[in-house]
């Protein structure tokens, strides 16, 4: 069964492959679903794979082989929330590390063009915490970086 609310992610006949790597990289997500083409359609034929139910962080969404008219933007991208280094590191990696790219502030992208901000709980904590010293200090240092290094977060939470 479908739910009430789910995310469409278009994809260029990559649905499966992304689904498939979502689900072996990120906690409580899984395949659930690959439905088949009833019949041609301008991207596809029939019998190849149309769409792709699955969950990404328990998130439902649908991964759709739209063919190429249009591509992911920064204008959508997931935000996980990291608890230590060893957290953020496997899954930066992970995204990076299949053909994806780094980019600023925590932010990649992978293989298929979707963003990912890989954000440790820390930093979003000292960010937007009560201590607006400490909030500037803590954002000019993520300012600097690419993937999120926790040790400089403290350090600069700390002064």
């Amino acid at each position: 069964m479908v739910s009430k609310n789910t995310i469409c992610l278009w994809f260029n006949g990559t649905a499966l492959d992304a689904a498939q790597f979502y689900a072996e990289t990120f906690p409580d997500s899984a395949v659930k679903a690959v439905h088949r083409a009833p019949g041609d359609y301008p991207a596809g034929k029939e019998g190849d794979v149309l769409t792709v139910e699955f969950t990404v962080l328990g998130l439902p969404c649908l991964g759709l082989n739209g063919g190429p008219a249009f591509t992911h933007t920064e204008a959508f991208s997931f935000q996980v929330a990291t608890e230590d280094q060893e957290e953020t590191d496997r899954l930066w990696n992970a995204i990076v590390g299949n053909g994806g790219q780094e980019s600023a502030c925590g932010w990649c992208k992978d293989k298929w063009g979707l963003s990912w901000q890989i954000s440790p709980r820390v930093l979003t904590e000292a960010v937007s915490g009560p201590d607006p010293v400490v909030a500037k200090r803590v954002f000019e240092a993520m300012m600097t970086m690419r993937k999120i290094d926790i040790a400089a977060i403290e350090q600069a939470r700390r002064g």
